[in-house]
């Protein structure tokens, strides 16, 4: 198993010609990883646009479709990126931002449209509890914690609905 990176290497610069070619090479190193060294790293990966702008632009990032597109596709193909993403400095939020119906208010912040956050999280726990369980792991409180920063109300009986994962003692 290869050492995790440095605190200082869970930053990653996305440059605007992979954003326009929707290349994700900027995430081979964490692609090339096993799910237990990624587990590992669970909220501290944070990710740079490299997306000029005029000053006067009053758009959000999940306002800009190239990067939208960008976003997208590497949800698609690295689906273990939400549960690494920090969640301290919003990245996780702004992740999900690209990918889901959004509205912003002065006094709630960041709203996601109920029922799209409601498909798209169930989703993904779904997805990630099988993908750590196959590799032996067991990840259900990264996953709630996860669910929770989004403002979704994980129900309290919604994992014993699930079959216990293969590595239900190997909680990272």
């Amino acid at each position: 198993m290869a050492t995790p990176p440095a605190p200082d290497d869970w930053l990653v610069r996305i440059p605007t010609e992979s954003l326009r070619r929707l290349d994700l090479s900027p995430l081979e190193p964490w692609r090339q990883r096993s799910p237990a060294e990624l587990l590992a790293g669970t909220g501290q990966l944070r990710l740079a646009y490299d997306w000029p702008r005029p000053d006067d632009d009053p758009r959000e990032l999940s306002e800009i479709p190239e990067l939208r597109l960008w976003s997208l596709r590497a949800d698609a193909l690295c689906p273990w990126l939400t549960l690494l993403l920090d969640r301290r400095d919003g990245d996780l939020i702004r992740h999900v931002a690209m990918l889901l119906p959004h509205g912003f208010s002065r006094n709630e912040g960041l709203r996601f449209a109920p029922e799209s956050l409601d498909l798209w999280i169930t989703h993904r726990l779904f997805l990630l509890d099988d993908w750590a369980g196959a590799a032996g792991l067991h990840c259900r409180q990264s996953l709630s914690q996860m669910a929770a920063v989004l403002g979704f109300e994980l129900d309290p009986g919604f994992w014993q609905s699930l079959p216990s994962p293969r590595g239900e003692n190997n909680e990272i």
